[in-house]
């Protein structure tokens, strides 16, 4: 009895032990499910006019250079212009007349929306799980191998050109999948049913150049050996500044193309990005990178930026940095200053444990220990501030920023407002984990605001237009305004998924995204390998490159892209190149035949027109040789049969030819006049105009017994 009873309390412990590991497993996934990417993208670099549309909003405004960027944020480069937007391990670059967007963008995810335009995409590093897709409007290319891809999509959305120059990808859509390798181009036409052409690839051209020549900046960059591979913009530290080495610290880079005063996180502005919340973006052209991985220190009076492990994969923070409150005095309500070698960033945002590990790890040298001990204070235990830790760059003169409320939340530039800040101001100031100050409008939008619906923008057919996707992307973003509320209930801090998950409507839990269609699951199809004399025209050949061009003609299986006509009954094909309803049936022997658009009752002969093979030369008067293959012409109205009834007319031998000297015979001795057909109905003469059609000719010999039957003249 007592080994029973004490194997049901064993069962019943380990039943307990199991529920608990349960609870604390979903909570910890819980964390996790709220956790921000690792990863953004940075808009790098620009020429001409470059528009962006924050996630969620429908107001297109100026681009600003070094904006981060993350699902659901839209680019259209317009008229003669282009941009480069950089992942690390991929570098993606516009054309003109070209609108993207990130349908997702995670640690393990590039879900590219492409729906006008080119792009040239260098992916550099893939790893087995990671997913890269470029969508279009009638299919979705998936990048299997690192290697430079081209991905042209039409401008009324009925075809894409995929150009593989290195590496190795596929293309989906409507049940059907088409592999590409490298030195291969693919142009997928048809809407509802995808249709593939692949011809080898040609020469780049001048859109292809010049993104090759901004790739090179990251292949030669001296950068590279002093940080983490996926650190983004670092190639755009080599020529504003220099490494150097330090006991202390390791390699430090130092920025040489600043001002006297210069310090970190001063000429800029803040947004507000979810699902960060604020972000700091910089005015430098090479800032981005220092301000978003690593610490800041001064060396011999000097500012100097410290990267993190060469060995870790880096991860993404908003702006690491430490906030201060109010109490500075000219209406100054929020200070900062950098974070220091070997100190904790604090998310503003919930995060996991395992994420404050990972994105401190990542970014300076830190003891774990020191990590567990300030989270367990500020995430676990919700302090807002933080009265045991001694920040080095608190005190360096100069690394204080502080500004009004109203300069922080409007996205204006933080240098022309800031206010000095006194060491005693200092001393008093608080240390916070985060700011507590809700965003506006104007702080998603960014520093271009004032610039909402002034400026390019793509067509309203191009940005409405749904893609094909292989992988079904998250929801849409939720815009700014059905937040606000929430955000203002809990200033400084962006809101969870779950709470974003209950602001969506209803629909979404039936439609995942609506400018998206998932294609169904595909099966191997071959595609159409085009003759060297029937490729499509190269959209990158073209001056300038930008929109590709129509395909030129296909093939007998491919009607022509955005013009496909009905599907026909086997056997009732029509032939290439012509409309169904005019076009004849050729016999099948014929080679000869000259092109289809001649009508079909004009003579085959006009002026200008060259002479078909076989033919006399133009000054012989005689009819074309026998065709037996070819359908007797038309006679005119009136002109009377010959009086042979022969399917043709027969080509007169040489020696029955008549002699150009010989004089025809009087009118009343001659054979019955034929009546000539009117003018207006005669067809073109064949060849001499000027000469008439010489009658039938009498041999000498009947002429003389004709002369001998008649009379004697008295």
């Amino acid at each position: 009895m007592t080994r029973i009873f004490n194997s049901k309390l064993l069962w019943i412990h380990a039943l307990l032990v199991l529920v608990l590991m349960t609870m604390a497993l979903q909570r910890a996934n819980a964390q996790d499910q709220d956790d921000p990417p690792g990863r953004v993208a940075r808009l790098g670099y620009m020429e001409g006019s470059v528009s962006f549309e924050p996630a969620g909003e429908q107001d297109w405004e100026e681009a600003t250079p070094n904006r981060p960027m993350t699902t659901g944020d839209q680019l259209w480069a317009d008229r003669d212009s282009r941009a480069e937007v950089q992942l690390g391990s991929a570098s993606i670059h516009l054309s003109s007349n070209t609108g993207m967007s990130f349908l997702n963008l995670d640690d393990h995810t590039v879900q590219i929306q492409l729906t006008s335009g080119a792009l040239n995409i260098r992916v550099r590093r893939l790893g087995n799980d990671d997913l890269f897709e470029i969508d279009t409007p009638n299919q979705a290319f998936s990048v299997y191998e690192p290697g430079t891809y081209r991905v042209d999509a039409s401008e009324d959305g009925t075809y894409t050109v995929v150009r593989v120059r290195e590496g190795d990808g596929e293309a989906t859509g409507n049940g059907e999948t088409f592999a590409l390798h490298s030195g291969q181009q693919g142009t997928f036409s048809g809407t509802d049913r995808l249709y593939a052409d692949v011809v080898d690839i040609g020469d780049p051209d001048d859109f292809d150049n010049w993104a090759y020549g901004r790739d090179r900046r990251w292949e030669g960059s001296r950068s590279a050996r002093y940080l983490a591979p996926d650190v983004v913009g670092y190639e755009d530290l080599d020529d504003n500044g220099e490494w150097r080495p330090d006991p202390s610290y390791g390699n430090v880079w130092f920025p040489n193309r600043i001002d006297a005063g210069w310090a970190p996180y001063h000429e800029g502005h803040w947004a507000w990005i979810s699902p960060w919340g604020w972000t700091w973006v910089d005015d430098e052209p090479w800032g981005y990178a220092p301000f978003h991985y690593g610490r800041w220190v001064t060396i011999g009076g000097r500012w100097g930026w410290v990267a993190g492990p060469v060995n870790v994969a880096p991860v993404y923070a908003p702006a690491l940095v430490v906030f201060l409150g109010g109490g500075f005095g000219a209406g100054a309500d929020v200070g900062w200053f950098p974070l220091g070698p070997r100190e904790v960033y604090v998310p503003s945002y919930g995060v996991s444990r395992e994420y404050m590990t990972r994105v401190n790890i990542s970014n300076t040298t830190v003891n774990t220990t020191t990590i567990t001990n300030v989270y367990n204070t500020t995430i676990v235990n919700k302090s807002t501030t933080i009265t045991d830790i001694t920040y080095v760059n608190k005190t360096v003169p100069g690394a204080v920023t502080a500004v009004s409320r109203n300069t922080f939340t409007s996205a204006q530039p933080v240098a022309r407002a800031a206010v000095r800040v006194t060491p005693q101001q200092l001393a008093v100031a608080p240390v916070a984990a985060r700011v507590a100050v809700a965003p506006s409008q104007q702080s998603v939008m960014g520093s271009h605001a004032n610039t909402a619906n002034r400026v390019a923008a793509p067509p309203r057919a191009v940005a409405m237009r749904q893609v094909v996707a292989k992988a079904p992307p998250p929801p849409p973003p939720v815009p700014f305004a059905q937040q606000q509320k929430a955000l203002d209930a809990h200033p400084g801090q962006p809101l969870g998924k779950q709470e974003l998950r209950s602001l969506r409507p209803a629909a979404t839990a039936v439609q995942a995204h609506p400018m998206v269609r998932v294609a169904p699951p595909g099966k191997p199809a071959t595609p159409n390998v085009a003759r060297p004399g029937n490729q499509p025209n190269q959209p990158g050949n073209r001056p300038g490159g930008g929109t590709p061009s129509a395909p030129n003609r296909p093939q007998p299986n491919q009607p022509m892209p955005g013009n496909r006509p009905e599907r026909t009954q086997p056997g009732t094909r029509p032939e290439q190149g012509r409309p169904e309803t005019t076009r004849p049936v050729a016999p099948p022997e014929r080679n000869d035949r000259p092109s289809q658009a001649q009508p079909p009752n004009r003579p085959e002969t006009q002026p200008g027109n060259r002479p078909e093979q076989g033919r006399p030369e133009a000054n012989r008067p005689v009819a074309p040789p026998e065709r037996n293959d070819r359908p007797s012409p038309a006679q005119p109205p009136n002109r009377p049969q010959p009086s042979q009834p022969a399917p043709r007319p027969q080509t007169p031998s040489v020696t029955e030819r008549p002699q150009p000297q010989r004089t025809p015979p009087p009118p009343e001795r001659a054979q019955p006049q034929r009546t000539p057909p009117p003018a207006e109905t005669r067809p073109a003469p064949r060849a001499e105009p000027q000469k008439p059609e010489p009658k039938k000719q009498q041999t000498p010999e009947e002429k003389k017994r004709e002369e001998e039957k008649k009379p004697p003249v008295v």
